[in-house]
């Protein structure tokens, strides 16, 4: 695997730096590509080519029903993807593009059953990272990519993540830094015209509104069929306990008596917390909470914990895609509180 770095970051490993050109050739050959996004890595595949597309499942074991999200340079492509685009689409594409909002519309016939997940929509973003935006121009197609990890694990935000998650399986790793966002983008659903939010992300519910002009439409029932959307998802593989910071201590003291490895993700250590407990920072401000997520959940991959005691942060603006994310990492699904 070739690796290619930004000018802000240093190869992710001591093989010679790869280049734009390499990855958009990896493409073109059906391999599968490392992309930095601002959001997550994603795992990149031409959107165009039903092999390529399979590889991702192959790679990340994903159900061949859960859709992706393509990657677009630019949103006057939406057309090529999208068998209709309403007003309201491209409202948000103005003011949230290049960024961390994806777009569900109805998709164009030519649109693989593969990417959707057999559905009659398709998600499309335009990610804002300079390198993704190079390979997209360059490619000068759809690139699917969903998160460059196994399915149901932790999202990678670094290009050392990828190549520990997956190794071989790609063919050109592009090393563009630590991701500014730290969590997956908004998925908004506008296939109808309504606005509905089916992730959370950091464009929530008040700056949709200010630039849609409208009320979001609620989602009835389960959530429908979406990236990231799995009951259990984002995942380490210790055993993930949710709880308000004043009953963490007591938490803790409950499995430490059963001897275990403990640890605690939440924005401050408690000074009666045992020397052996593990404190996992989860940073103060919303924003610095969010690039630090799931860097925090590997680092409890690699102290080995059994129990991962997390403290959520309040349920408002970032707070609520953060409080999602962690949710889904305990297996609780939709089950917000």
């Amino acid at each position: 695997m070739s690796t290619a770095s930004s000018d802000a970051a240093g190869p992710a490993s001591g093989a010679p730096p790869a280049t734009v050109d390499a990855a958009v050739a990896a493409l073109r050959r059906g391999l599968l590509i490392g992309l930095p996004t601002e959001t997550v890595y994603g795992l990149g595949a031409d959107a165009g080519n039903p092999a390529a597309v399979a590889r991702i499942f192959a790679a990340k074991d994903r159900p061949a029903d859960h859709p992706l999200i393509v990657h677009l340079h630019r949103a006057d492509q939406l057309p090529q993807w999208a068998a209709r685009v309403p007003d309201v689409a491209w409202r948000l594409a103005e003011a949230f593009w290049p960024g961390p909002l994806t777009l569900v519309l109805p998709r164009a016939p030519g649109v693989l059953d593969a990417v959707t997940g057999g559905l009659d929509t398709v998600a499309l973003r335009v990610p804002a990272h300079p390198l993704a935006l190079a390979v997209l121009e360059a490619f000068d197609g759809g690139i699917a990519a969903p998160s460059a990890n196994r399915h149901k694990k932790i999202s990678p935000t670094t290009a050392r993540d990828v190549r520990d998650e997956l190794g071989d399986a790609v063919a050109v790793l592009l090393d563009g830094g630590p991701c500014q966002v730290g969590i997956e983008s908004t998925i908004v659903d506008v296939s109808t015209g309504g606005v509905r939010i089916l992730r959370p992300g950091l464009i929530g519910e008040a700056e949709l509104r200010q630039v849609t002009g409208q009320a979001l439409v609620p989602v009835a029932g389960p959530t429908p069929r979406a990236p990231g959307r799995m009951n259990v998802h984002y995942a380490p593989r210790a055993t993930v306990v949710l709880l308000p910071q004043d009953q963490v201590g007591a938490e803790v003291h409950r499995w430490l008596a059963r001897q275990a490895r403990v640890g605690v993700l939440s924005a401050v250590r408690e000074p009666a917390w045992p020397a052996q407990v593990h404190w996992l920072a989860l940073g103060g401000a919303p924003d610095e909470q969010a690039r630090q997520l799931y860097a925090r959940l590997r680092e409890a991959d690699r102290l080995r914990l059994d129990v991962l005691i997390a403290a959520p942060p309040p349920d408002q603006g970032l707070g609520h895609a953060l409080r999602d994310r962690l949710w889904r990492a305990a297996g609780l699904g939709d089950r917000l509180p």
